[in-house]
């Protein structure tokens, strides 16, 4: 599955794309806020990462800034399905694009596929010590549900508390529309 924003390609990884995923996220502060990816991240959880079977309806792209030569990794997005079944977007963007608002123009081309797939729902989680993906969630449409919970960072070898979101995807029919005879 592809994708095409203004500025970015949206694309499923592939295996030449290790060194270059592996550049881009091994920084610490990326990973310690992404709940299974270890620490320190090298270019063989890279491979492991782009090799790892896929939900076939699920997708899971890398994030490339479109530009006049070489696009440049920029991040990953995708949706994934927890343990209870229920589908989450998740994202990160490498810290020299932070700020310049690819998270947000990712996940609305993320949120379009989950609703073009006919997802009814999607949820979404960041740490407390990460407000600015909350920040992103909501500009998404995301709305808190209210629960604080711990969840496991794999990078922190910790749980740390986390703050869940869901979107509602599902168009609700307008009551007071009458029904077609």
């Amino acid at each position: 599955m592809f994708a095409r924003t203004e500025r970015l390609l949206l694309r499923p990884g592939w295996a030449e794309d290790a060194p270059a995923l592996a550049q881009a996220i091994a920084d610490e502060m990326i990973v310690r806020n992404l709940a299974v990816a270890p620490w320190p991240y090298s270019l063989r959880d890279a491979e492991a990462f782009l090799a790892a079977p896929r939900d076939p309806v699920l997708p899971s792209m890398l994030i490339f800034e479109r530009t006049d030569g070489e696009p440049a990794l920029v991040g990953s997005c995708g949706l994934g399905r927890r343990a209870s079944g229920r589908i989450e977007l998740g994202y990160w963007i490498a810290r020299p694009f932070w700020g310049r608002g690819f998270a947000t123009e990712a996940g609305e081309a993320l949120v379009a596929i989950a609703r073009a797939l006919g997802l009814e729902r999607l949820e979404a989680s960041h740490f407390l010590d990460n407000p600015a993906s909350g920040r992103v969630l909501e500009k998404l449409g995301f709305q808190s549900t209210g629960m604080i919970a711990p969840r496991l960072s794999c990078a922190r070898n910790m749980e740390i508390p986390a703050r869940y979101f869901r979107l509602e995807l599902a168009a609700i029919e307008d009551e007071d529309e009458p029904l077609a005879a």
